[in-house]
């Protein structure tokens, strides 16, 4: 079978099938046609164990952001799509090699960006402090959005694209709210009551129609925030507190976690609370609560032989 159009019948699948979101498409795609550009692959029984070998050297070659090769974690992705899309092939029972046969790359382990409790008592203070001191009721309104934004990352571990899909209808009676996330799956997550408060704060000080819970822009020019928007207001709190570590909104997701796990969550409700698809993601995690399990153990073991 032509390759091309078996690619397209694969991403036209994962779409509208699997419900993948655009930008995973658009990357499937890339990955996909980078493979079959490289290695010349016309047909999709031009799929070999050699081909992908030879394929993984060449990304093995390529620079990275930085003066070394690609991040095996990027090479890793390539590996992922073409898997699978032979995983398609095999279930509309068109003859390519197995998927089993391309294994993923042994990744070091991901160090966490994290902050210190001091460090987020802070951040989530700044857009607080600078709402007591602004005059300009335009400009205290995105404070007072800002703290609701902070306060609710941390409150539910939400993924910032999670975080500005929410409209503002959101129910602040309620502890909790159901969201979508990746894969269009949706969960609960739960509400704290300085982050319903922040909220409520946040949306009384509106004065305008917009569907989305968090808008940014001029007032005659409003849209829904994105995560850029995030990330940009993020960065000027964080030099405010004066931190020095580099903070995105998944810092909080981080924090959100590590803090669960840190005061005995188990790590499946992790898992769930943060939308994972494997246990295998939220593992990343364990590693965090070292230092609690130390306690653990000096605590409650060996206490008869001392």
């Amino acid at each position: 079978m032509d390759a091309e159009a078996a690619k397209r019948q694969f991403l036209e699948y994962i779409e509208i099938e699997r419900g993948r979101a655009v930008k995973t498409i658009e990357n499937y795609d890339r990955y996909l046609t980078r493979y079959f550009t490289q290695m010349k692959i016309q047909n999709v029984s031009g799929i070999s164990e050699q081909s992908i070998r030879e394929f993984r050297l060449w990304l093995n070659r390529q620079p990275g952001t930085a003066a070394d090769s690609m991040k095996r974690r990027t090479q890793n992705y390539y590996m992922i799509a073409l898997r699978a899309f032979l995983k398609f092939l095999r279930k509309r029972d068109i003859a390519a090699i197995s998927p089993e046969k391309i294994e993923l790359a042994k990744l070091p382990e991901r160090q966490l960006d994290l902050i210190t409790s001091a460090e987020l008592e802070r951040l989530i203070q700044a857009p607080r402090e600078a709402f007591k001191k602004e005059k300009d009721p335009d400009k205290a309104r995105s404070y007072l959005r800002d703290t609701a934004i902070l306060e609710l990352l941390f409150s539910t571990g939400l993924r910032v694209s999670e975080l500005c899909a929410l409209n503002s209808d959101i129910d602040l009676t309620r502890d909790e709210v159901s969201v979508r996330g990746k894969g269009e799956k949706v969960r609960v997550v739960f509400l704290s009551p300085t982050a319903k408060q922040a909220v409520r704060e946040y949306l009384k000080a509106r004065n305008d129609m917009e569907e989305a819970l968090f808008v940014d822009g001029r007032p005659n020019k409003l849209h829904r925030i994105i995560p850029r928007d995030v990330q940009r207001h993020l960065k000027s709190y964080v030099a405010r507190a004066g931190i020095t570590n580099v903070v995105t909104p998944h810092t909080l997701r981080h924090v959100f976690a590590t803090d669960l796990l840190t005061n005995g969550a188990d790590i499946r409700s992790v898992q769930q609370l943060l939308g994972h698809a494997s246990i295998n993601t939220t593992q990343i995690y364990t590693h965090i609560t070292d230092s609690h399990l130390r306690e653990i153990h000096k605590k409650f073991h060996g206490q008869k032989r001392t």
